[in-house]
């Protein structure tokens, strides 16, 4: 059985719900597709969750690294295309602003992402799903673990697809938070389990 490490975010900013925590809470353990997942959520700090990102796949050897956070605001789930090598943005949990800071200084300007993203976006258009492929995973925490897992990938010369997925706010966080659009928590789920199965038929 070949192994996914799946991680999420805790809650951040003005989100004090992250939906991604309880889904890769919930797959835990899990068989999808051709992959047993192993999950991890990762703390909204600069300093530190790309240090732990790496240190999972250290530990845990997975042969496939998919990292999801949410997009407040998006109402379709959006697998990303490139990671680019810039930490940006307002002060994270542990109080870090970061303006302009190069994430690793022997790294590539950008990586792209190697999970089948078309496929995906493909496939949860056909199971009912919106969903399309974003250009811009921005430059705070998302773009920062989706650029380091790439550039270990890459420097390691790891045969690891690896990439980032953003989802839309759950409806519970969307209650709580009065102006976003959102989905269902099941759809959600679903959502991420199609993407796992579509990398299963890579």
């Amino acid at each position: 059985m070949k192994k996914l490490l799946l991680t999420g975010f805790e809650p951040f900013l003005n989100f004090a719900i992250n939906p991604t925590m309880r889904i890769v809470e919930e797959l835990q353990g899990k068989i999808v597709g051709d992959y047993q997942i192993h999950s991890e959520v990762l703390p909204v700090d600069f300093r530190k969750a790309g240090k732990l990102l790496l240190e999972h796949v250290d530990r845990i050897q997975p042969d496939a690294l998919i990292s999801l956070g949410l997009a407040g605001g998006r109402y379709k789930l959006t697998p990303e295309r490139i990671a680019i090598n810039i930490n940006d943005g307002e002060a994270d949990n542990s109080g870090n602003v970061l303006e302009d800071e190069v994430i690793e200084i022997e790294g590539q300007d950008a990586y792209l992402s190697t999970l089948p993203i078309r496929q995906m976006v493909n496939y949860l258009k056909e199971e009912g799903l919106p969903a399309e492929i974003s250009n811009t995973a921005g430059t705070y925490l998302c773009n920062h673990v989706m650029y380091q897992g790439l550039h270990y990938a890459k420097a390691h010369e790891m045969q690891m697809p690896s990439g980032f997925i953003h989802i839309p706010a759950s409806h519970e966080l969307a209650i709580q938070h009065g102006k976003i659009p959102s989905w269902s928590h099941a759809d959600l789920k679903r959502g991420i389990e199609i993407c796992i199965k579509v990398l299963s038929e890579r």
